[in-house]
This record gives structure tokens, C-alpha cells and sequence, in this order.
């Protein structure tokens, strides 16, 4: 393991130099407005659409094409571009498809895990968090960041959606465009140790990030009651190698099944400098987001929401990773296991049959996009009020 581990120390130092330019050539220059003008431009131009039909890898832009588009479209906009639309030649649609399902099937268990578990537990290690740090996440409030994870997260598990280049083709596109432009923020200040830190948001802590939404979002699902079967589970670890293509990191660093994960998931862990005093500030920033979100609305609300948010984060990351984080006692630590138990009863009436699987997931789904847009109204409104 000692070997595996040294072999990926350079993951550290790599970071996704293609989106790197399109900041400094195009966004930078031209500003963000415009910049999402040009990617509006080239996403609805039919050659690109065309291309992603053919599902290709092989497939290039031919001579016409190329000079059409460049009369108006930086070419490193248009390489960014092309390489997202090209289906590499591992993917699967299908598979893509029933890993997102799964996700959708999760419901609003789904949420409690990505918050709880994937996001406070990332808190955990103090390096990978820096980048958080150097652009200011902790003015921006812990609400900014939870409502915009979950917009993207349920944007990109939608139904189809990573089929078609207006939906979640672009939500990947504008979130790699995000990593990158905070990268090149970071570095173009001062203050950044790459010698402690690595590169900010380098290819292995992507990777790592990459596993919260695949291998430890199986595990909370799971933990909550979720009968996640073999097939669902290989789905899911396709979905985000696929959508970590996406966002830029290599296809070979990503696993392709559980026990890869585990793995590679262990070996960035024991790398890790534990937290410290900016992870605890970013862990009580994300345990009080909801004193600063607008959703829910009354105050005795919210402070219910920070007890019930803090049993999940006792269920899910245990008493010794929460104290590391600076977390209080454990909220109503009664409300996972009640949780749990109605999902296993409600998991085997959804295996009674096909009908009623499906109108379990049509119901999870629903109630995921009802708080999403929750969320999303709150924030609009908080904006407006500013």
C-alpha cells in the first residue's frame, strides 16, 4: 500500500490545465458574463450537438466546422467544449442512468447524507479545505455552498440529464470553469504553500472529493435504510466517473468499483493533515448554515434544523471525527435510526413491484426538488434583500 500511496503523490501536483486556460484566455479577459455567452454559443451550435449523438470518441471537428466556429469562439473555448460532448469509449449510458436513479431514489435522505456525511466529513482534513479558505467560502456563508452542491447535484442526477449538452453537460462545464477560476484566484495571490498543500484543488483531492459523492454517499444511503442492489451500486460509481471526467480529472484516477474506491478513498485518508482551526471554523459555519439560510423561515425552526442536522452528523462520521471538527453534543440522535427503519419498511413495499418502484422514485424525486427549489427561493431572496 506504502507503493500505491508514493505513486499517487504527483495526483497532488496535477491540476486541470484545459480549464486553467479558458480562465486566463478567455474568462479573465473577457469577464464572466461573456465568457458564458461564448459557452451558451458553442453548446448550441449543431456540429457539437451532432457530435455528442454520434457518442465517438474518435470523432473530430472537421476543417469548415473549426473555421465557422472560431470566428467568434476562442479556440481554447471550443477544445473545452469538444472534449466534454465526446463520449469517451468506457461510457455507458445505461449505467449512468441507473446510478442516477439510485440517487433520485434516494430522496431527501439523499440530501441529509451529501450534507452531513460527504460535506462535514470532508471537514475532517484541514489541506484539501484550504482552497475554501483562500477564496473567502467563510464570508460567503456555509448557505452559498449548500445550496449551490445541491443544485448541481440534483441538476446532474435529473433523468437523462448528462445526455443532453444544455443540461448537464453545461451544470459539469460551469463547475469545472468554478474549480478552475479559484484555482488561478488562489495562485495568483499570495500565501498558498503548495510544498504542505499540493496544487489548490489538485487532481487527487478532486478524486477524493469525487468518492464523497460516490462511495461515501452509498454508505450513508445505506446506512439510512437504502437496499442499494449490485447492479445500482456499479451504476453509481459510473455516474460520477463519468461526471469527474467531466470536471476535468483524468478517467484512469477514478474506480470503477467499490472496492477500487475503498482503496483509493483509504490512501488519500492516511495522507491527510487532520483539522485544524480554519476546518473547524468552516465545520460551525456549515452546522449553523441554518440560522443564515431563509429556509426554513422561523428561528425556532432553524434551531430544531441545527439539532437534527448535528444527530446526522453523530450517526453518520461518529463522536471522535464531530469533537476533531469542534462540534457540540450530539442533537436528537433518536431521528436516523427512526429514519432508517421507515426506509427499510418502505424499501421492501418498492420491491413488491415495478409499478410501485417506480412511483417511489417519482415520490423521492419530487420531494428532492421541492427543498432544492426551496433552497434555491431562499437564496434568490436573501440576494434581493442584500
Amino acid at each position: 500500500m506504502e507503493d500505491e500511496i508514493e505513486q499517487k503523490i504527483p495526483w497532488l501536483f496535477q491540476v486541470d490545465e484545459l480549464a486553467d486556460k479558458v480562465i486566463r484566455e478567455v474568462m479573465i479577459p473577457h469577464g464572466y458574463p461573456k465568457t458564458m455567452q461564448l459557452l451558451n454559443q458553442a453548446l448550441s451550435k449543431g456540429s457539437f450537438e451532432n457530435l455528442s449523438a454520434q457518442g465517438d470518441s474518435s470523432t473530430h471537428f472537421d476543417y469548415a466546422q473549426r473555421k465557422l466556429l472560431t470566428t467568434s469562439i476562442p479556440q481554447i473555448l471550443i477544445d473545452l467544449v469538444e472534449f466534454s460532448l465526446q463520449k469517451p469509449a468506457w461510457l455507458d449510458l445505461e449505467k449512468v442512468e441507473i446510478g442516477a436513479k439510485l440517487c433520485r431514489r434516494s430522496g431527501t435522505r439523499g440530501f441529509m447524507v451529501l450534507r452531513n456525511y460527504c460535506l462535514m466529513g470532508g471537514y475532517e482534513s484541514s489541506a484539501i479545505n484550504k482552497p475554501l479558505i483562500f477564496t473567502g467560502a467563510l464570508k460567503k456563508g456555509a448557505a452559498k455552498r449548500t445550496t449551490e452542491t445541491t443544485d448541481f447535484w440534483v441538476k446532474v442526477v435529473a433523468e437523462h440529464a448528462l445526455r443532453n449538452p444544455q443540461a448537464g453537460i453545461r451544470e459539469c462545464i460551469l463547475i469545472r470553469l468554478m474549480h478552475s477560476y479559484a484555482r488561478v484566484s488562489i495562485l495568483n495571490g499570495e500565501g498558498w504553500r503548495k510544498d504542505d498543500w499540493g496544487e489548490p484543488l489538485n487532481q487527487w483531492d478532486m478524486v477524493a472529493t469525487n468518492l464523497g459523492f460516490s462511495l461515501v454517499f452509498l454508505d450513508g444511503i445505506r446506512s439510512l435504510g437504502v437496499n442499494a442492489k449490485p447492479e445500482e451500486a456499479e451504476g453509481l460509481f459510473h455516474l460520477w466517473k463519468y461526471i469527474g471526467y467531466l470536471l476535468g480529472i483524468p478517467a484512469e484516477l477514478l474506480p470503477d468499483t467499490e472496492e477500487q474506491a475503498i482503496r483509493e478513498l483509504y490512501a488519500w485518508t492516511i495522507t491527510q493533515p487532520p483539522a485544524d482551526a480554519d476546518t473547524q471554523e468552516l465545520a460551525r459555519a456549515l452546522m449553523f448554515e441554518p440560522l443564515s439560510s431563509n429556509f426554513p423561515s422561523k428561528m425556532w425552526q432553524k434551531k430544531r434544523v441545527i439539532q437534527l442536522h448535528l444527530a446526522y452528523n453523530y450517526f453518520f462520521l461518529g463522536a471522535d471525527s464531530c469533537r476533531a471538527m469542534g462540534l457540540p453534543v450530539k442533537g436528537w440522535s433518536i431521528f436516523p435510526f427512526m429514519l432508517k427503519n421507515i426506509t427499510r419498511l418502505q424499501e421492501i413495499y418498492y420491491r413488491t413491484s415495478e409499478k410501485a418502484f417506480e412511483n417511489g422514485v417519482r415520490k423521492r424525486r419530487k420531494n428532492q426538488e421541492m427543498v432544492a427549489r426551496l433552497y434555491l427561493e431562499g437564496a434568490k431572496q436573501k440576494t434581493e434583500n442584500i
